[in-house]
């Protein structure tokens, strides 16, 4: 699939270009690139928020563009913009959104305790959402993306203001998801979150997939070690002349934003 927005400044950006990518169910598959990758835009399409410029792409059998309300009937979306509503208690918070998604009335009860306890909300199960930390508030929005079960989870750099043992707590609660068999999509710039958590690999570099594998499928291919070695081994087959660079913690240094400002141009669980 690709995706082209027009700006006023710079004409027609290429912001997704040929991806194509599959996930299977019980697999975590991490989207890995610099901010400004496209990571976002290909979730936000996957997701149905944005449609492709060209291509196709399934959730469960359903076509994005054909079929969006079956698309989201299967899948549970979490970006940094995903909303809450500032008065009411996370335990309210997540009856409203079972029910919004059609969640068996009967057992609602039920699921929404039981992601209190998987998340550890019980202390805050009934204050205001206005009234919590910002990790507190960022695991109400994931337990909300989660809170109907779909098959398919698709999480835009979920650990992101996260503390470290917010973020470690959160990478357990993912693994477990994967375990009870979702399909899971995972994109983020950290390459020792992508190392730890995800099955398989997807490397984008402005707009395109460079490669994809195991870890040990990648070190294979490319005969290094370390996935920031390897992301910069991709990046520079893409652009030899382009400094790629990461910081100290060996993540890719951000890229331009392809999104502010523009507007669109004219097996697997996921595909």
């Amino acid at each position: 699939m690709s995706k082209v927005f027009y700006d006023d400044s710079r004409g027609e950006v290429q912001a997704v270009d040929r991806v194509d990518l599959a996930c299977d169910r019980g697999e975590i598959l991490g989207l890995l690139g610099a901010n400004g990758a496209g990571k976002t835009t290909v979730l936000r399409i996957l997701s149905t928020v944005l449609q492709p410029t060209a291509g196709q792409a399934w959730i469960m059998g359903h076509e994005v563009r054909e079929a969006p309300e079956q698309v989201r009937s299967k899948l549970g979306f979490y970006s940094a913009s995903t909303a809450l509503y500032p008065k009411i208690s996370p335990r309210e918070t997540l009856r409203f959104f079972a029910k919004v998604n059609r969640y068996p009335r009967k057992q609602v009860t039920d699921r929404v305790e039981e992601l209190v306890h998987r998340f550890g909300l019980e202390e805050y199960a009934d204050t205001r959402v206005e009234k919590l930390s910002s990790g507190m508030k960022q695991k109400v929005s994931i337990a909300r993306t989660v809170v109907h079960d779909p098959p398919v989870l698709i999480f835009d750099e979920p650990t992101v203001a996260l503390d470290v043992l917010n973020a470690i707590e959160l990478r357990d609660i993912i693994s477990g998801l994967r375990d009870e068999g979702k399909a899971i999509l995972f994109s983020t710039h950290i390459m020792s979150e992508a190392e730890q958590l995800c099955d398989r690999i997807a490397i984008i570099h402005h707009g395109k997939i460079l490669a994809t594998g195991t870890l040990e499928e990648l070190r294979a291919t490319t005969g290094l070690r370390y996935l920031e070695e390897i992301f910069v081994h991709y990046a520079r087959i893409r652009d030899p002349e382009e400094e790629v660079r990461t910081n100290s913690g060996g993540d890719p240094v951000p890229a331009e934003d392809p999104d502010p400002g523009m507007t669109e141009g004219a097996g697997e669980a996921t595909r």
